[in-house]
């Protein structure tokens, strides 16, 4: 019976519920790739309404637009977040369009002075979450040695290739979007789902899962977890979904 009144705990009636608790200053991981698969949408918007700020956000874009979407198709980014101003710094592989002529709100706010950004190229970015989660302090990668990126960090040479020291990354909150959830928090991802979600869920102080669908304890396979439910501390089924 323990354990399934701890289940019960993990699972929220609402995303306002899920984050309602996120302070100011708060470090976030949120996930965004290949399109509006991967984004959790409903918790940015809620994160939005419930108006936190000095937020770090670390992702791997500050909300593209439609970048990986369907003709006409729209989705709630990490783009309100810059518009509402609630973010002090980014660190993000691809935080802008390639384009100079389009005009993000994260371009803006960072052309104005408004938000600090570190970019890290995406492989190091992803070693940085799975280091965070790992408890690995940091690490050497020849990646962006010899450039401008390296400018200031600590350097050292392994095998006549220079390498770079890059630390690792963790938060105390992470948004990710899953496929499926049991009330354990036990997760499942479909498509462009599984990229930076489940490094993301083991880096942060509480993990909020954005799902499809929620079902009983023993449901999903254990072959098929990717997420063991020992990282995740709320779930929200999306709206619709499941159903």
């Amino acid at each position: 019976m323990a354990t399934d009144r701890s289940a019960a705990r993990k699972v929220f009636d609402s995303f306002a519920r899920a984050v309602a608790d996120i302070p100011d200053g708060a470090v976030m991981m949120i996930d965004g790739f290949g399109g509006p698969g991967g984004m959790p949408s409903f918790l940015i918007a809620a994160l939005r309404d419930q108006g936190a700020r000095n937020l770090t956000v670390i992702g791997n874009t500050a909300g593209l637009p439609g970048f990986g979407a369907k003709a006409g198709q729209e989705f709630i980014t990490t783009a309100v977040l810059y518009e509402n101003r609630q973010v002090r710094k980014t660190i993000a592989s691809f935080p802008v369009p390639r384009s100079p002529s389009v005009m993000t709100p994260f371009r803006k706010a960072w052309q104005a002075g408004e938000v600090e950004l570190e970019v890290a190229p995406q492989g190091t970015l992803a070693e940085r979450i799975r280091a965070g989660g790992a408890g690995i302090a940091a690490f050497y990668t020849p990646t962006s040695a010899g450039t401008d990126l390296a400018q200031g960090k600590e350097t050292r040479e392994f095998g006549g290739r220079l390498h770079v020291l890059e630390h690792a990354l963790t938060a105390d909150y992470a948004f990710i979007r899953a496929h499926r959830a049991d009330t354990m928090g036990n997760l499942t991802y479909r498509g462009t789902s599984r990229n930076f979600n489940p490094a993301m869920a083991t880096a942060a102080r509480v993990t909020i899962a954005e799902v499809d669908e929620i079902v009983p304890a023993g449901e999903i396979d254990p072959e098929a977890v990717v997420t063991p439910g020992i990282y995740v501390r709320r779930i929200v089924q999306r709206p619709g979904a499941g159903q």
